[in-house]
């Protein structure tokens, strides 16, 4: 098993969206950044653990865990003209873009703040909180995963 941290603005999808979707599921497609995507084509696998993270909002931060549920597939959303993800370069028979199903676990009980993040020595070597560290979707280790579940608590 492998732990994630995957971003998503609120106003966009949110933890309480993912909790409400049916079945608590649903696709994290929409991923246009090469790295993220070599991360959920070629690493991220059915079962791992994922942080949350509330970005782009007026407190950014880890809200809650979501489990990935599905094997890496194609990003359909690529080749759907009225999609706001649509990729006009994307072709079908050479994909360029991949997406996994996540599911709602939890809500953490408190947010756990960048600030937060950034300021805890137990996570000085996270890569979400050094610098430039911009990416959608990144690894987490094992204890990251857990000592920031637990400041959630």
């Amino acid at each position: 098993m492998k732990y994630w941290l995957m971003k998503s603005e609120p106003d966009d999808i949110s933890i309480d969206d993912l909790h409400n979707s049916p079945n608590n599921t649903m696709a994290w497609q929409g991923i246009r950044n090469y790295q993220a995507r070599n991360f959920i084509r070629d690493q991220i696998s059915l079962g791992d653990q994922v942080l949350f993270y509330h970005s782009s909002c007026k407190v950014p931060g880890v809200v809650g865990i979501a489990t990935v549920v599905s094997q890496p597939k194609l990003d359909e959303s690529a080749f759907e003209p009225q999609s706001r993800y649509f990729d006009p370069k994307s072709d079908p028979g050479k994909p360029r873009w991949w997406q996994v199903d996540i599911q709602f676990t939890a809500k953490l009980n408190q947010l756990v703040t960048l600030k937060q993040l950034k300021s805890d020595p137990a996570l000085q070597d996270m890569i979400f909180v050094t610098k430039g560290a911009r990416l959608s979707v990144q690894p987490v280790t094992a204890d990251e995963f857990t000592h920031v579940v637990t400041l959630g608590q």
